[in-house]
């Protein structure tokens, strides 16, 4: 394992506490508090308030209802970002998505419709 992989992961809400690696296969209802990353793959449903990171090569199959959400990988699934969506240039989103704010990368896939959340629904 070189360097670079050893070394955590810091985003605005502070390290990412738990990693499902890229070997991991994962199914059921995902909760959790700290920042997550998911690696790998992952079919149920994730509810959280956290910062939940969708690597490159992941694949979720699941409704998420996070706050954060960060997407690399690909989603099939509904997703609700109370805080903010971030779709990175591999992401892929097959579903519909509700967030406060919303960034798109150029070469994100999206496939489904788009609400913007008032302040109110937050």
């Amino acid at each position: 394992m070189s360097k670079k992989e050893m070394q955590p992961t810091i985003t605005e809400h502070g390290v990412i506490a738990t990693i499902l690696g890229k070997e991991t296969a994962f199914s059921g209802t995902l909760a959790f508090k700290k920042p997550l990353q998911i690696s790998g793959d992952f079919t149920g449903e994730i509810i959280s308030d956290g910062y939940l990171v969708i690597s490159e090569g992941a694949r979720v199959k699941a409704n998420i209802k996070a706050g954060t959400v960060v997407v690399g990988g690909t989603v099939i699934g509904n997703v609700t970002a109370t805080q903010r969506l971030e779709m990175l240039s591999t992401g892929k989103v097959q579903g519909n998505i509700r967030t406060a704010k919303l960034q798109i990368a150029d070469g994100v896939v999206f496939d489904g419709n788009c609400e913007m959340l008032s302040s109110e629904e937050t």
